[in-house]
């Protein structure tokens, strides 16, 4: 799978210049299923890696305004996560020639944290989904982590959203929300899974939970986890897993 992963990235993947600029057309997909497109300099013997100001600029014209303490923090942690630095509007990283895949790979992961931060936009205001996930794994009396940062074998870093630590009666769980239960999504989630997988307990599980509250989700999507296995759990059907994270 990591093989094939490479190879569809490799061949996906197109370069134009523009002028003194890169531009690096992805086949990853923001909210819009438009393809991720960076550009990259060389500059002072490093390279200077962009979104040009796209992902800040893209969720200010779909009504969703960062200005606000809260969310200038969701961004900042978002940001912070990846080692991705905000200049004006754009995202910004820089990157030696020997470092310049994980840099790559970590502005992509970046944009995409950043993208997800429409659901700020009213109406999603109200039902932020993470923050739904926090409240009832604090009311069910979960412990757990936020944030977590695991390098996988292939030097990429992944950010997991929670971990659960081992107990005596359950090994470590790691718990991604999936707001948007697409293929992207699955595609991120197995990828990081199986990046890491062998850098954690060997007996360490993985649960997707997914956002079913205003949309249906497709059979291919929780087929696609279970044939990698990550436990795929619709949000309407949690307290089916509740006391497997509380153990």
């Amino acid at each position: 799978m990591m093989d094939g992963y490479a190879s569809w990235l490799r061949e996906k993947t197109s370069l134009r210049e523009i002028g003194e600029w890169v531009e690096i057309t992805t086949p990853l997909l923001d909210r819009h299923n438009d393809h991720l497109q960076i550009y990259v300099q060389r500059e002072n013997g490093h390279f200077v890696l962009t979104d040009d100001g796209y992902t800040l600029q893209d969720l200010e014209q779909s009504g969703c305004r960062l200005d606000s303490p809260k969310r200038q923090e969701l961004l900042r942690v978002t940001l912070n996560g990846f080692g991705v630095q905000q200049r004006d509007s754009s995202l910004e990283i820089r990157a030696t020639e020997e470092s310049f895949p994980l840099k790559k790979h970590s502005l992509l992961q970046a944009m995409l944290g950043v993208n997800d931060l429409f659901y700020l936009a009213s109406p999603h205001t109200a039902s932020l989904f993470y923050e739904d996930v926090v409240s009832w794994m604090s009311a069910n009396e979960i412990r757990f982590v936020e944030q977590v940062k695991f390098t996988g074998k292939s030097g990429y870093d992944h950010m997991f959203e929670f971990v659960i630590p081992r107990s005596k009666k359950c090994p470590e769980r790691i718990v991604r929300p999936i707001n948007r239960p697409d293929k992207g999504a699955v595609m991120d989630m197995m990828f990081a899974w199986h990046d890491t997988r062998e850098t954690r307990p060997p007996d360490a599980r993985a649960y997707a939970l997914l956002n079913d509250t205003d949309q249906l989700v497709k059979a291919e999507v929780t087929d696609a986890f279970l044939n990698y296995d990550v436990k795929p759990v619709k949000w309407s059907e949690r307290d089916a897993v509740r006391e497997e994270l509380l153990a």
